[in-house]
């Protein structure tokens, strides 16, 4: 079981307010915990403000973490998110 997972944001706005509110959605359906990590900065991936905060234009690698491997299925839901550009591309 992978708790964590690099990609690469893809489109072209980066790592906006709508998209960081996608990856929220999902995130707050998980039953662990689930992270943001940007060059070693972990921010809580419920938190649109935090995920925003990191500052992540196109062509930044960010790790997706959960705490509990129960919760894989939403780790690869977001990874695909942000693998596909939000939907923008």
């Amino acid at each position: 079981m992978k708790l964590s997972r690099k990609v690469i944001i893809q489109n072209e706005l980066g790592l906006h307010a709508r998209a960081a509110a996608r990856i929220a959605q999902l995130a707050e359906k998980a039953r662990s915990e689930v992270y943001i990590i940007k060059d070693g900065h972990e921010v809580d991936a419920t938190d649109i403000l935090d995920i925003i905060a990191l500052y992540c234009p196109c062509g930044t690698e960010v790790a997706v973490k959960v705490t509990d491997p129960a919760d894989e299925k939403i780790l690869n839901r977001i990874a695909r998110l942000i693998e596909t550009g939000f939907g923008e591309l």
